[in-house]
Formats: structure tokens, C-alpha cells, sequence
């Protein structure tokens, strides 16, 4: 064979591979799905068949059952995701999303759909007086492809028609609104760290009312129901009022509960309720810790007696020290020690110091008995709760 027809065969051969390539791939791309985004009507949410006629009693119902019809076509079959959204007004304006599925056929808790319409509802004006009702309610869904991340594809969100469901019947279902159990106190005092923060204490036979010593500064407190940055802790406005002996003090810092004059505040804060709301009262009075009982000069049990007032402290690591106990306490009588909060005995807010421990009686029981002998003092840090009488 010579060149010129070895040259000839190998141009075949190269042409021949590259159509054979050419057409491999123009059938690779050929086989592709391609994302279309469907026309507007693609999804159909199915009115129920009684939804004109039918009262839907939703204290009586379990699940509340809604179907889709159409479904939108993306080119390929794609895992779609339906939300269903749920408004009291019929241009679905603040719209709440009820449930998501996959599936073409969605449930909503009744009991759920009652407390979300409630919500709805007192939000908008109506109170508890109001309820029960008979009332229209609006639903919607949308559609969306999925990833295999589980993330929506972007554009390709479709909203389906509006039902109604004319006539919900409907009882006032939020559970009632009930002060809180605990607060705690963080601020700059302990770098605002939850973990760290103050319990504040009830007093007994009126657990809703609170009490502690606290550090305030320039930089301020924060209280919450919760040890979290959740939403609900309370700073300077949401307080309703604020009284006391150093009331002048207390000052917007940041959001916070600051002061002018930083130092240590008996900070006392009153809970209650009004329609759906956390009411929180509060007052800042003068630190001060007393002695009760043997101990004291008199060995008498009166409050705010002469010689019975601890020293306090200008730091927010220091101590608070009594006078030397005047006479020994066994541990019948034994140390006692209180701060005031207006309208309460003052062993209602009384606490002792337990294996180098500060423990409040709070709303509990009479507590054990601490021994002490004249000449001793009791030492308090609040702000790490430790203690101890020597």
C-alpha cells in the first residue's frame, strides 16, 4: 500500500470518529430534561364539596382535609414540595403556612388550625369575649421543585387558586396566659452570659413577685423567663413602671436596664397579666440586708433594728458584711438574715448561707437552722451567690 492511500484511510477513519463523537453528544443533550416553568393554572387546590354549606366545628374535628387537582408539570418529574397557607382575609394577607407535603392530598391539625386562627384573630382586635365564632377562612398553596438538598429551585414557585371555607366554627383556643415561674438577671456584670445569670427569687405566699441583688452600671441588666437570648427578655421599655427608693437612677442603656449611678440595687420586679401580655413592674430599692433574731443586740425580732445593717459593698465582686453578731445562736434560734420588699414579713424574703452557699426560702418551707457565736460576721457576695459566717 503505499503513502498516498495510507493517507486517504487515515482522513476517513479521523472523520468517522468525529461524526460518531458529533452525534454521541448531540444525543447526550437530547436526553437532558429541561426545567420549564409551568403556566399560570398549573396548580388547582380543590374546593371541598360542602365547603359553601358545611360548618366546620373545629373543637370537634380531628384533621381538616384539603386535595390538590392539577399539578404543575416542570418538563421531568420532580419531587415538588405543596405548603399550605391559611389567612383570615381573602386576599391572603398575613397568611400563616399550615403544613408541606409531597403529596397531593394535605392534612391540618383542627386543633392546630383553631389555636393559629385564635392568634390571628386577638392579634387583629378581637378578645376572648368575642369567641365563639362563625367566620370565613382563606387557603392557598404553593408548589415548589425540589433539590436533593432539600431546597427549593429557584423559579420554580407556583401559587394555586384561593378556597374558601365559609363558615368555621370557631372557640377561643390559646391557653391561658400565666406569669412566670422564674426570672433570671444577666448584664454586664457577668459578661451577659445566660449560664451565669441570677435567678431572682419569689417571694413567699406571692410568687409573683421577684427579688435580688444586682450590679447596675452603665451598660446595664436584662431579665428573662428563660436562661436564652429567646425574644423575650425585658429591657428598660418593656418595663410598665418603675418605682422605688433609687427609681432616679435606673436608665435607658442600649435597650437595657442601665444606671447613672452604678452600684448595687435591690431590684424587685412585680409579674402580672394583662389580656395577652406579661405585665413587669418594677422597683429599685437601697441594697439593704438585715440581722433578725438572736444574733442581733436586742436578741428581738422587729425589723429594721438598730445595729443590724450590713455593710455594702462598692464593687460588684464585693462583699456584703454584718456587725458582729452580738450574742450566740444556737442552731435552734440560729443566724438570720433578710431584705425588705414592701407589703411582705420580712421572713418572707429571708435566706442563710448553707456550705459556703446563699439559699433563699423563696416560696419553699421554714429552713434549717445556721449556729453562730457572738463576735462572727455573716459575709455575702451576691453576684456569685457564695457566703459564709466567721
Amino acid at each position: 500500500m503505499n503513502t498516498d492511500m495510507k493517507k486517504m484511510i487515515k482522513s476517513a477513519l479521523l472523520l468517522l470518529c468525529s461524526v460518531c463523537i458529533l452525534t454521541a453528544c448531540e444525543d447526550d443533550r437530547d436526553s437532558n430534561p429541561t426545567l420549564q416553568k409551568p403556566a399560570g393554572g398549573a396548580l388547582v387546590l380543590n374546593k371541598p364539596a360542602m365547603a359553601d354549606n358545611v360548618v366546620y366545628d373545629l373543637a370537634n374535628s380531628s384533621t381538616i382535609n384539603f386535595t390538590l387537582g392539577s399539578l404543575p408539570d416542570y418538563g421531568f418529574p420532580a419531587y415538588t414540595n405543596y405548603t399550605l397557607a391559611m389567612s383570615i382575609n381573602a386576599d391572603m394577607s398575613g397568611a400563616v403556612d399550615m403544613a408541606t407535603t409531597p403529596y397531593a392530598s394535605i392534612e391540618v391539625d383542627a386543633a392546630t388550625m383553631a389555636a393559629t386562627l385564635t392568634e390571628m384573630l386577638t392579634s387583629a382586635g378581637k378578645t376572648d369575649t368575642d369567641f365563639p365564632m362563625d367566620l370565613p377562612v382563606y387557603f392557598q398553596v404553593r408548589g415548589n421543585a425540589m433539590q436533593y438538598a432539600g431546597n427549593a429551585i429557584e423559579g420554580t414557585e407556583v401559587i394555586s387558586n384561593i378556597v374558601a371555607l365559609n363558615k368555621v366554627h370557631l372557640v377561643y383556643s390559646l391557653p391561658p396566659v400565666t406569669t412566670p415561674e422564674n426570672l433570671y438577671i444577666t448584664g454586664n456584670f457577668n459578661g451577659w452570659d445566660w449560664n451565669t445569670s441570677l435567678q431572682m427569687v419569689p417571694c413567699h405566699s406571692g410568687t409573683n413577685v421577684f427579688w435580688h441583688m444586682v450590679w447596675i452600671d452603665e451598660s446595664g441588666i436584662k431579665f428573662n423567663a428563660n436562661k436564652s437570648w429567646d425574644g423575650g427578655e425585658v429591657g428598660y421599655s418593656q418595663l410598665n413602671s418603675i418605682e422605688g427608693d433609687l427609681a432616679g437612677d435606673i436608665v435607658e442603656g442600649g435597650g437595657n436596664i442601665a444606671s447613672s449611678n452604678p452600684g448595687w440595687y435591690l431590684m424587685i420586679i412585680t409579674t402580672s397579666v394583662s389580656g395577652r401580655d406579661i405585665v413587669y413592674d418594677a422597683q429599685f430599692n437601697k441594697p439593704e440586708v438585715w440581722l433578725m433574731g438572736t444574733v442581733t443586740p436586742t436578741g428581738g425580732w422587729d425589723e429594721f433594728m438598730d445595729g443590724c445593717l450590713f455593710d455594702i459593698p462598692t464593687t460588684s465582686d464585693g462583699q456584703f458584711v454584718s456587725p458582729a453578731f452580738s450574742n450566740n445562736a444556737a442552731e435552734d434560734s440560729g443566724v438570720r438574715a433578710y431584705v425588705k420588699v414592701p407589703g411582705f414579713d420580712w421572713w418572707k424574703t429571708e435566706f442563710m448561707v448553707f456550705d459556703g452557699k446563699i439559699v433563699y426560702r423563696g416560696a419553699g418551707d421554714d429552713q434549717e437552722r445556721v449556729a453562730g457565736a457572738a463576735g462572727q460576721k455573716l459575709y455575702l457576695n451576691f453576684g456569685n451567690e457564695t457566703g459564709e459566717i466567721k
